[in-house]
Formats: C-alpha cells, sequence, structure tokens
C-alpha cells in the first residue's frame, strides 16, 4: 500500500479508533496502525508519543466524545426524559464504540501521569450526569450516589450486550428500556422534599 498523504495526529487517531473498535484493544499496535496508514512504523512517532502516547490520546478522544454525546443527549430536558435520554446515549455510545470505550474506564484521576486534559473532559460528563440526577432533585453526596447508578447500569448491561452476554431471545431494547425506568422511580423516590412547601 502506497504511504498515505496528509498524516497528521488526528488521521492517526481516527485510525487507530477504527482499529480499536473493530479488533478490540489486543488489536492495537504501532505495527499493525502503520500497515493501515500506508507508512513505516518509525513515521507514527512524528505524530504519536509510543504506544502509551497513543492510548492516552483514544482515552482523550473517549472523554472529549462522551462529554459532547451526553451533553447533547440532554439539552432541554429534565427529569424521566433527561435521565432516559442520557442512558440511551450512553448506551448507543458503548455499541458504536466498544474499544475507545473500554480504554476510557479507568479516570484520568488515576492514570500516571496526571492527564489535565482527559480530567477535564471527564469532569464535562459527571457535570452533565450530576445536572440530570439533580432535576429528581438529588444534591451533594446523594446526587454522586445515583450517577454511580446510572453509570453502573448502562456500563453493565452494555458491556453484556457487546460482549454477547444475554442469551434468552427476549428484546434488549425492551429489557433495558425496563431497568432505565426502574432506576428513574428509584430516583423520584429519593427525591428530596421542596423546602418550600
Amino acid at each position: 500500500m502506497p504511504p498515505r498523504r496528509g498524516l497528521d495526529t488526528d488521521l492517526v487517531v481516527d485510525t487507530a479508533v477504527t482499529i480499536v473498535d473493530t479488533e478490540g484493544i489486543e488489536g492495537l499496535s504501532l505495527k499493525r496502525l502503520a500497515d493501515q496508514l500506508g507508512v513505516q512504523t518509525p513515521s507514527l512517532y512524528n505524530h504519536v508519543d509510543g504506544l502509551a502516547g497513543l492510548h492516552r490520546l483514544l482515552a482523550l478522544r473517549n472523554a472529549r466524545m462522551m462529554a459532547d454525546c451526553m451533553t447533547v443527549a440532554v439539552l432541554g430536558k429534565a427529569g424521566t426524559p433527561a435521565l432516559a435520554s442520557l442512558a440511551q446515549t450512553y448506551r448507543d455510545y458503548i455499541k458504536a464504540h466498544p474499544g475507545l470505550y473500554a480504554l476510557g474506564v479507568r479516570p484520568a484521576q488515576l492514570v500516571t501521569p496526571f492527564d489535565p486534559e482527559r480530567a477535564a473532559a471527564e469532569e464535562r460528563m459527571v457535570t452533565v450526569a450530576v445536572a440530570v440526577v439533580a432535576s429528581f432533585g438529588l444534591a451533594g453526596d446523594d446526587a454522586i450516589h445515583a450517577v454511580r447508578a446510572l453509570r453502573s447500569v448502562v456500563h453493565g448491561f452494555t458491556t453484556l450486550e457487546v460482549a454477547g452476554g444475554f442469551g434468552i431471545p427476549l428484546d434488549l431494547d425492551e429489557s433495558f428500556h425496563r431497568l432505565v425506568e426502574m432506576l428513574c422511580i428509584g430516583l423520584e423516590a429519593g427525591r428530596q422534599p421542596d423546602a418550600s412547601s
């Protein structure tokens, strides 16, 4: 394959995203990426700091894409419609980008060296999710517990779904809808009474 003209960091990361989403994280190597791009492996070092640097850029891309998707999903919504839209968008994202998502499961705060760009994008995700659960009247620690529940529900269901972990031939969309409905009922039950009433 002849070398691809116009090679830049975005193209390198875009191609790596395609590889990890179709072949998994284990399918990504600098040689595999260079072959896909039609360049020699050393050429990649002009755009990424080795495999570790590539993983960093992928995790950053994941966090930014997720934050953008989540923000759009909840615009103009509150309560159950917001939570249902956020949960479905989160599920759709994992299904569309299973490898990229898997690279981003470990938060930036736990990565060495600390990545402030990724942490900022992840903070955007948390802010969106907290705003959604705040529309159920939850704040402070209660809001964080609710966000963790939401994340656990969507992550658990969808990673099982992507892995083919549901063997019974029953509609998965319906199962997911019911799961989110149960979560909404739980959040409504935990709603704090309005102090003004």
